[in-house]
Order: structure tokens, then sequence, then C-alpha cells
């Protein structure tokens, strides 16, 4: 069974993952949030993405910002 800490580091690498796939780091993800109506700025979302602690919404926020409109989870338990 998973723990918290493992489901934190979970999320955080799903975020982080999509961001370097497509190239998109802080600067360019706060501008792309601000165009949905988010204002972060990027050391904020850097400190959300480094604690791994941030809302489902915000995540869907960002995951929407940089385009990506399917992710794919693990099914192997990892």
């Amino acid at each position: 069974m998973k723990s918290e800490a493992d489901w934190t580091h979970e999320v955080k690498g799903l975020l982080k993952g999509e961001l370097k796939r497509r190239g998109v780091g802080y600067q360019a993800l706060s501008e792309a949030l601000k165009a949905l109506g988010v204002d972060e700025t990027p050391e904020n979302i850097a400190n959300k993405v480094s604690r791994g602690k941030f809302t489902a919404v915000f995540f869907i926020q960002c995951m929407e910002a940089v385009g990506c409109r399917t992710l794919h989870l693990s099914s192997d338990g990892n």
C-alpha cells in the first residue's frame, strides 16, 4: 500500500514529467496559467511543485495550460 509520501512523490512526478516533455519551465507555465485567468508566479509554482503539495484544481489547470489532454498513469503500481 502506498504512503502519503508515495502519492505526493507520484503526483509531483506526473506534473514535472508533463512540463519536461513539453519543454515548459515555470516562467512559461506562469504565463500560460495567466492566459487561463490563474495568477501564479514562477516562484509560487516552483514552491508548490517542490513540496508536491497542491490541489487537484491546480494540477488540472497546469495540464490545461500546457495542452495536456490525456494523462497515462502507471498500471504496474509504480
